[in-house]
């Protein structure tokens, strides 16, 4: 029994926190889960690499040695603060290790590379498995020693365990490979020679379909499920996916459709006597509820949601106003990628070092220009400070955001929007319907102005360009049909843009200076959609740009030579943006400006420069 005090799990998540290569625990690593450990039955620290020529990431926390175990021990002492146990990770990526780290090795059931690339791996012989197995029972003693309460073993996502387990990826001949029992032999190896040495409970976490062809779907999972349980795992833990062939299932992306790794959970539920725990884009209260009445769930994994608020579970069970996770991947898994650790679109002070919101004494009045991302933030928390002010927004609340869920598979990106208004309506925030000019400042009561207009879009001067489109195509009723349209720019805007123009059956040009198309866009995002527009006979040129338009005829030129595109319906122009100021103010008024009014970006760059700015204040 896991004996929790409650039924939620924060899972793995990777955080990349470590101070260089040396998997050590740091105070960032501390104060993060601290945050995160109230109200919750269990929290999983990031995957624990087993050796460090094993690593996923660079600054990847370690159990590959004993003197690890102190600083393993204070992570652990801080998860249980609050009464939750903490669950080590142990995975063995297999050839799934990181190419890009120096010293890192692959080996794996195959010889054969993932197929979206990674380093061709050595297949293992039973020398290598004995040291697998070896490396499992010394990091699952120091994980006991360390004050873990339970250990989880990966055996899915693409990983050793199930790169063994996958007829996409096992080619073996001898007893390790072909049947599925065969496939099997060596993860129940591993499980088993864990579940014997260590007292402490013992869950696994498994794909429960890794969504392709050619690999093991869920009927597969059912029957190993029951291994599993015959060699004592305790619970398991149901995902889906694999790192290697199909990761925005693995991340549980914005594009995936919410609550199929519930539906593979509910399945091996039905066949198995030990709990199953449910994962993957719980992050609102109706999964809970839905989760709770309708699967019957013995536990629920929540992960990112907990990344958005860390008080996520108190409002649930309080009714409270959730900051809600996008599932954009944008902050976590891109600051991750990035080197820079995991952060949050929607949450300023995930890996930040920004200081959390404290009453002021020194009450002062502040005019917000612009109720854009940026614009609401930054009056959300002065009013949490305790300021005055009031936000003149003439238009719709959430400024150019409200574009950007209009594309297909983004439409939880309008969740944030709603959150901030909500916030807006709970502090009895002033919002003035009109457009802000500088007559409204003058001789005011007010103590400064908060610029936080946005940008407009940046328009090329292409000689005979006088009729064009932005982003007005966006809108359904808006969508033009059976149309030759070309789209000038093949950035973040021009690829949604091109995403939702194909849904009209419109033939889509797309014409990009550079020499890459979404540059800057969140990869699982970006792959996505130029496989999708691909497959969709999206015409597409590198390194051209526009630079003549007469009449439906177009000209447009590389380094070599010039190219006309004939019989042309629309033109939408996509080429970026530039910060708008509407007036400037003299006299001794400051101004404090943000978000895309200061340098047009994205949105977690509008939230936290207004947080930024608004705590400070």
């Amino acid at each position: 029994m896991l004996n929790l005090k409650n039924e939620f799990i924060m899972p793995p998540l990777k955080l990349g926190y470590c101070n260089g290569p040396g998997g050590d625990v740091n105070s960032r690593h501390l104060d993060f889960y601290r945050e995160r450990n109230r109200n919750i039955g269990a929290i999983t620290p990031e995957p624990l690499y087993m050796d460090a020529g094993l690593r996923e990431l660079p600054t990847q926390l370690g159990i590959d040695n004993d003197d690890k175990v102190q600083g393993l021990m204070e992570l652990t002492s801080a998860i249980k603060e609050n009464g939750a146990k903490a669950i080590a990770h142990l995975n063995h990526p297999g050839r799934m290790a990181n190419p890009m780290i120096p010293g890192n090795y692959f080996w794996s059931a195959t010889d054969k590379a993932c197929e979206n690339g990674g380093a061709k791996p050595e297949k293992m012989n039973r020398e290598m498995m004995a040291k697998v197995i070896k490396m499992f029972i010394d990091s699952s003693l120091r994980a006991e020693k360390a004050g873990f309460d339970i250990i989880e073993l990966q055996m899915g996502h693409g990983y050793l365990m199930a790169q063994f387990l996958s007829p996409s990826v096992n080619d073996r001949d001898d007893e390790f490979g072909g049947s599925f029992e065969n496939r099997m032999s060596f993860p129940l190896e591993v499980v088993k020679s864990v579940v014997d040495i260590v007292s402490i409970p013992v869950i696994a976490r498994i794909s429960g379909d890794e969504i392709i062809p050619g690999g093991f779907h869920v009927q597969d999972m059912i029957q190993f499920s029951a291994f599993l349980e015959k060699a004592g795992i305790q619970a398991l833990h149901v995902t889906a996916g694999s790192a290697c062939s199909s990761p925005p299932w693995f991340f549980q992306h914005m594009f995936i459709p919410r609550g199929k790794t519930w539906e593979f959970a509910s399945m091996i539920q039905e066949k198995v006597n030990i709990p199953v725990i449910y994962v993957g884009k719980i992050n609102r209260p109706e999964d809970i509820d839905l989760l709770k009445a309708e699967k019957k769930a013995s536990y629920m994994a929540i992960g990112r949601a907990l990344v958005a608020d860390p008080d996520f579970l108190e409002k649930y069970f309080n009714k409270g106003l959730i900051r809600p996770c996008l599932a954009c991947a944008e902050g976590c898994l891109g600051g991750v990628k990035a080197g820079k650790g995991l952060a949050c679109v929607v949450n300023p002070l995930v890996n930040t070092g920004l200081k959390k919101v404290k009453p002021v004494k020194d009450v002062k009045k502040y005019a917000v220009v612009g109720g854009g991302l940026a614009g609401m933030q930054a009056s959300i928390i002065l009013a949490e400070r305790g300021h005055k002010l009031c936000l003149y927004e003439k238009d719709e609340l959430g400024g150019q955001f409200n574009l950007a869920y209009l594309p297909p598979g983004k439409e939880d990106l309008k969740a944030i929007i709603d959150y901030f208004k909500a916030e807006l309506e709970l502090h009895k925030i002033d919002i003035i319907h009109k457009e802000a000019r500088a007559d409204d400042f003058i001789n005011s009561d007010y103590d400064a102005v908060i610029m936080a207009s946005g940008a407009r879009p940046l328009i090329p001067p292409v000689k005979g360009l006088k009729e064009y489109f932005w982003t007005e195509f966006l809108n359904d009723d808006q969508l033009p049909e059976d149309k030759k349209i070309v789209i000038v720019g093949g950035g973040l805007i021009g690829m949604e843009l091109a995403s939702k123009l194909i849904e009209g059956n419109n033939h889509i040009i797309i014409v990009e200076m550079l020499d890459e198309l979404a540059r800057g866009m969140e990869m699982i995002e970006k792959a996505m959609t130029i496989s999708r527009l691909k497959s969709k006979g999206v015409e597409i040129y590198l390194k051209h740009k526009l630079v003549e338009v007469d009449g439906r005829s177009l000209t447009m030129e590389d380094d070599e030579e010039q190219k006309k595109l004939e019989d042309i319906d629309h033109i939408v122009i996509a080429t970026g943006m530039k910060s708008y100021i509407p007036f400037e103010l003299s006299g001794d008024m400051p101004v404090y400006i943000i978000g895309d009014a200061s340098k047009a970006g994205k949105a977690q760059e509008a939230i936290h420069d207004a947080y930024k700015l608004a705590v400070s204040l």
